[in-house]
């Protein structure tokens, strides 16, 4: 073990240990990410959902587009999709989801229509 890692330290006051800003862009991503994750969403070709991010301080603005797999219960997908996406977005950054706007832009049926 080194031997700086041996010496105990106090840690300065929080207010003092400095801060820590998330960029949008990474909300943006666990935001997609997220959203990927529940069950009846698709990806439209290799693209998942897609994100926008805006706010001021610790809440946040998001609007996601995605498409769903057909048939699919769009009111149930979407509403898992919004519980989904706020409490990673609110677990791994701290901010607090102020709105999600969530527009379906596409329904892909789960198998490849056959070509003639």
């Amino acid at each position: 073990m080194s031997p700086v890692l041996d010496v105990p330290r106090q840690l300065a006051e929080p207010a003092e240990r400095g801060t820590l800003t998330v960029g949008h862009a990474v909300v943006r991503k666990i935001a997609q990410h997220a959203a990927d994750q529940v069950p009846g969403t698709a990806r439209d070709g290799r693209k998942g959902a897609k994100a926008k991010v805006g706010g001021l301080d610790n809440d946040v603005d998001l609007a996601l587009d995605l498409a769903l797999r057909y048939p699919a219960p769009v009111r149930a997908v979407v509403g898992d999709v919004r519980a989904k996406v706020t409490e990673e977005v609110e677990l791994l950054t701290g901010y607090r989801v102020k709105t999600l706007a969530v527009t379906v832009s596409a329904l892909l049926p789960d198998v490849a229509p056959r070509v003639r």
